[in-house]
């Protein structure tokens, strides 16, 4: 079962300038900015003073996410929910809903995995196992 609200990821077209935007506007703290090839993506990890976490992600040129860029434009991308084990939620939930990844695999913070928008609404739900 989802513990907490991990972090929210937002789509960007441009990693630097929505970084400067987002600790102009928010006050946010970059925690880490890594590039993630096996996802196609640049990403910062961003935290506000309570604990509250945004994921801004620029697509790499060509890959899956650049084209949801084009297609749709920045904004929303998705919402993380932390779980204990992410492989056992994907075994429970595989009854529930249509899953995007099968088994978990490495992401800019630890293990994570997708679930369908189809399945959830249209919302793009991602869970995060810390390790």
């Amino acid at each position: 079962m989802a513990k907490r609200v991990d972090h929210v990821g937002i789509l960007v077209s441009n990693l630097d300038e929505a970084i400067k935007l987002y600790e102009d506007c928010l006050g946010v703290v970059v925690d880490k900015i890594e590039t993630v090839s096996e996802q196609g993506v640049r990403a910062a990890i961003l935290s506000l003073a309570e604990g509250a976490k945004l994921e801004l992600l620029e697509p790499l040129p060509g890959s899956n996410l650049a084209r949801v860029l084009e297609k749709r434009g920045e904004g929303l991308h998705h919402i993380t929910f932390e779980v204990d084990d992410v492989d056992k939620e994907l075994s429970r939930l595989s009854e529930l809903v249509e899953l995007i990844d099968k088994k978990p695999r490495q992401g800019l913070e630890g293990l994570v995995a997708f679930l369908h928008p189809k399945s959830l609404r249209g919302v793009l739900i991602e869970l995060c196992q810390r390790i």
